[in-house]
């Protein structure tokens, strides 16, 4: 059975669907089958630095939610992209399926009027989950607490919550923290975005920690480059030497259990153009 990873935040704008982009596909560079499915249905948008032309998508989860397809026909192997245009992919196994939201305004306004069984999106993880023989599920949640939100941390492994160093969000987390503990999800990490150069990052992480008595996986930096890329591409591919990308590389590593079959050995050396 797959290792399901819910990356969360409590608001927007933190970076949360980056991160989980970057997070997945270092992971399948590194040997493993990995799902991801944007449940962040008013507002998606992890489909666009896979390079996925919402042109040439037939199908969405919101078509699934509708009882228009399957799970498995709004799935999308993204992993092709890489392989055609930079050869990334060295190891047939290696995988990265995406089952992308619909940004059509009357699909949101659905979404946002009629609501959704969340029973059934649970199910579908799970079909997807044996259908596609995956090693991990990333699920990208929409920012806040919402029905979708507290399904997605029940069904986890492990809990990503991605803040900002910003009282706002520091409030808000301590919200989400709260509830996953109540919920008893086996596993959290926090993962703090955005954080200024002139700031200590490690006195950050030690302060964080102690806040929330939740790890640290990582603290990431504000950088030009990823406002450059504009979300253009996966930062990971494009700059593999970059201090951001190796932070992430490290948050991976706390994702995956040592020993497991499923726990693939991260290099950023591997990481080439």
């Amino acid at each position: 059975m797959a290792k399901i990873i819910s990356v969360h935040s409590f608001r927007g704008g933190t970076g949360k669907s980056n991160v989980t982009a970057n997070l997945a596909t270092l992971i399948a560079r590194a040997g493993a089958r990995v799902g991801i499915v944007d449940t962040d249905i008013q507002s998606p948008g992890i489909h666009v630095p896979f390079g996925l032309d919402d042109k040439k998508v037939k199908w969405t989860l919101n078509d699934y939610l509708w009882g228009r397809c399957t799970i498995e026909a709004a799935s999308y192997d993204v992993s092709s992209v890489f392989a055609t245009k930079q050869n990334w992919f060295n190891n047939n196994r290696g995988k990265i399926y995406l089952v992308p939201s619909s940004i059509k305004t009357g699909e949101i306004s659905r979404i946002l009027r009629e609501g959704y069984d969340a029973r059934l999106l649970n199910d579908g993880f799970r079909k997807l989950m044996q259908h596609l023989k995956l090693d991990y599920l990333f699920i990208d949640t929409h920012p806040g607490i919402n029905e979708e939100t507290l399904l997605s941390a029940v069904i986890s492994d492990v809990l990503i919550v991605i803040l900002r160093p910003d009282k706002q969000d520091y409030q808000g987390t301590a919200v989400t923290i709260d509830v996953a503990r109540k919920l008893e999800v086996p596993k959290m990490l926090l993962v703090v975005n955005k954080a200024l150069s002139s700031l200590n990052h490690e006195a950050l992480r030690q302060q964080v920690q102690g806040t929330y008595n939740v790890p640290v996986a990582g603290v990431l930096p504000v950088c030009e480059e990823m406002f450059l890329l504009a979300s253009s591409d996966i930062f990971c591919l494009r700059y593999p030497e970059h201090s951001w990308t190796k932070t992430v590389s490290a948050i991976a590593k706390h994702i995956s259990e040592p020993g497991k079959p499923n726990n693939p050995s991260f290099q950023i050396g591997m990481i080439r153009q």
